[in-house]
């Protein structure tokens, strides 16, 4: 596996909380070779239903660097502030 990918589908509940959630976010990652490829908004839904209008993609090196930065303790201590911002789905993917 060449990289490990967190793939995020967001509902904002709280955009104030959302913003200072995002604004913390990128100091998790660098620990852990993260990086953010994109942010982007629901244009439409080709095939199915998506309930989330947003996603998030963050590319880490290899999946032990993902799991150990969603383990952190830096990251573990947003969640709570992530809960009360957002309805989230956090997935894993591997390339």
């Amino acid at each position: 596996m060449s990289h490990a990918y967190v793939i995020g589908h967001i509902t904002v509940k709280d955009p104030q909380r959302w913003a200072d959630y995002r604004s913390q976010v990128p100091a998790t990652l660098a620990p852990w070779g993260g990086e953010l490829v994109f942010r982007g908004a629901r244009l439409g839904d080709l095939a199915g239903r998506q309930p989330h209008a947003d996603v998030v993609v963050i590319r880490f090196p290899d999946q032990a660097a993902l799991d150990a930065w969603h383990a952190s303790p830096a990251y573990q201590a947003l969640i709570p502030l992530r809960t009360a911002a957002a309805d989230i789905v956090l997935t894993a993917y591997g390339t």
